[in-house]
């Protein structure tokens, strides 16, 4: 049990009060725990302030105290001011003996699959994509910092129409085939301009390329020909592209699944859902009808018997449940298909399956100009967003170190490259539009990764530049006497309840939040304290403030999926 949760019991012990709705008061002066009296005074039948005076005074005579530099009662609220020394003592000594301080112990929480970046094959992988897979990525981290056992998973669409129209256009333009660069890139970039002209010849009345991508998509569903085979090149180079992707942003899944995998069990669940009236046959299609939930007809299969998303989504549900005994089931996937997850998640349950199912959405992500859409071109892409932000910074950070090798620069550019790309995705709550300016998330001040990873980079210089190779036998924690050590204490003190908060709400923005907040407290300390010039003991107490603060702030950068930098 760390420092502020052993205080909030001892109080409660010493009250004998077993339940008390504790707040943390807006400003220090008000103290740095606080308890309103109203329902206790309720449920004594007494005055709610005499009760906080009466409970004032017994803290103050009890034994207890000492954790308090003062205890006050404000008319019916009591507010506690812990003791430096104490507080001092206690959460760097928890900070320093646990690996992993703040997390809760291991796969003793429940069993969540959590399943992200869910991207197309054959399509560009953008910005959009980003803020699916950094959000997916850091409440996974969140939800296992928070004790539960989490099976983080990828599914991709490898089976659509958008298939067919990128190998028509493909086939059209061999001058895709000779281009140097990634085909898994050029693939996205093919597929936009066969959207195009399509488009085109739609407005123009013209219906050959459609009727040329209806037989390549046909080819395919049959899983025979020349278009068949060359599905399956380009898929495994869209696959290639993803799989590089995810190293250089440092992520892995448990199981990667695919549509094209899953159509045919889909396909058996549907003939039997059929038979028990669950989905019901019209005009030719088989739809769920969902109207007396309020969730409207959804559409399963085609009136030319091609299947929907529903299809192969019920028989990857199915495989889930019988591979891993969850008891949960995340889905990470954009605000537009939130319907569509009411309606997939009602005919789960009619399917016989009493799981709890969960869809994150999040909002878009625009450019300043306007919104983003892969089959006009008007996107940011990965390497597109990756090789601007990494120029930006690149030749900032040469021009601050002209004594660092090229190959130590480029390593550190090519960091917090990564690190401003998911920052920027997980510092405003998914329910947010993002509208990414690449300018305003390379800028070094303000609430961004550059910003954050510099002051660890700080804190970094501090401890080398400290000279203590060996720990003096007793750190004299009573010389941690200001009030920014104290804000800084307390701040670190709470690093369990941000991620219990975030895990509760499924929410990395919370902390992002506190990463920030946590390194504004330790600037302004930086700036109005003398550290390093101070007498050795108070210097060395400093150190090991700065040392538990460096280790806080990385296991957060961790949380959020981001590298911390030594220097930069």
């Amino acid at each position: 049990m760390y420092y502020i949760d052993r205080i909030k019991e001892l109080i409660k012990e010493e009250l004998s009060v077993k339940e008390i709705d504790f707040s943390y008061p807006s400003e220090s002066k008000f103290g740095d725990l606080s308890f309103a009296c109203f329902v206790i005074a309720k449920q004594e039948k007494t005055n709610p302030v005499q009760l906080a005076n009466d409970y004032v005074k017994k803290i103050k005579n009890s034994g207890i105290k000492d954790y308090f530099s003062d205890v006050k009662a404000v008319g019916p609220y009591i507010n506690f001011f812990f003791s430096n020394y104490f507080l001092a003592i206690n959460v760097i000594s928890e900070i320093k003996k646990e690996n992993e301080y703040g997390f809760k112990p291991k796969n003793t929480g429940r069993k969540i699959m959590i399943e992200y970046s869910n991207g197309n094959t054959h399509k560009e992988y953008h910005v959009g994509h980003l803020r699916n897979i950094a959000y997916g990525d850091s409440v996974k981290n969140i939800l296992i910092a928070n004790s539960n056992k989490v099976y983080p998973v990828s599914y991709i669409n490898d089976f659509g129409i958008h298939v067919a129209k990128t190998i028509w256009n493909w086939q059209k333009n061999p001058v895709f085939e000779e281009r140097p660069e990634d085909k898994g890139y050029l693939l996205g970039k093919c597929y936009s301009e066969a959207s195009r002209k399509l488009n085109k010849e739609k407005e123009e009345g013209i219906e050959t390329g459609k009727e040329e991508v209806s037989s390549i998509m046909t080819s395919i569903e049959k899983r025979s020909g020349g278009d068949y085979e060359l599905w399956k090149k380009t898929r495994d180079w869209s696959v290639n592209y993803f799989n590089n992707i995810y190293k250089e942003l440092n992520i892995s899944f448990k199981e990667t699944y695919f549509e094209s995998e899953m159509i045919e069990k889909g396909l058996k669940i549907v003939d039997d859902l059929v038979e028990k009236n669950i989905l019901t046959k019209s005009k030719g299609a088989i739809i769920a009808d969902l109207e007396k939930y309020d969730l409207g007809v959804l559409p399963v299969i085609r009136s030319d018997k091609t299947a929907l998303y529903p299809v192969a989504d019920l028989a990857l549900a199915s495989k889930k449940f019988e591979e891993y005994d969850l008891d949960e089931s995340i889905y990470v996937v954009d605000v537009r298909q939130s319907l569509y997850f009411k309606q997939l998640f009602k005919l789960i349950e009619l399917s016989g399956y009493d799981k709890k199912l969960t869809h994150l959405s999040y909002d878009f992500v625009t450019l300043p100009e306007g919104m983003m859409a892969s089959r006009t071109g008007n996107v940011i892409t990965y390497e597109d967003l990756k090789n601007n932000i990494y120029s930006k910074i690149y030749n900032e950070t040469k021009k601050r170190h002209d004594n660092w090798s090229e190959k130590k620069i480029e390593k550190v550019s090519m960091s917090l490259t990564i690190s401003i790309i998911k920052f920027e995705m997980l510092k405003v709550g998914a329910e947010k539009t993002i509208t990414f300016d690449i300018d305003e998330a390379a800028r070094f001040e303000g609430f961004t990764a550059c910003y954050l990873q510099y002051t660890y980079a700080r804190a970094s210089s501090l401890i080398r530049k400290s000279g203590f190779k060996i720990k003096l036998i007793k750190t004299d924690f009573e010389s941690l006497k200001t009030d920014k050590e104290k804000e800084l204490l307390v701040k670190m003190a709470r690093f369990k309840e941000a991620i219990e908060i975030a895990a509760k709400r499924y929410n990395p923005s919370e902390l992002a939040k506190y990463v920030f907040e946590l390194a504004q407290i330790f600037n302004d300390y930086y700036h109005e304290t003398n550290i390093l010039k101070a007498d050795t003991r108070v210097k060395e107490a400093r150190i090991q403030l700065i040392k538990s603060l460096s280790k806080v702030l990385s296991l957060g950068f961790s949380l959020l999926g981001i590298e911390t930098l030594e220097e930069m």
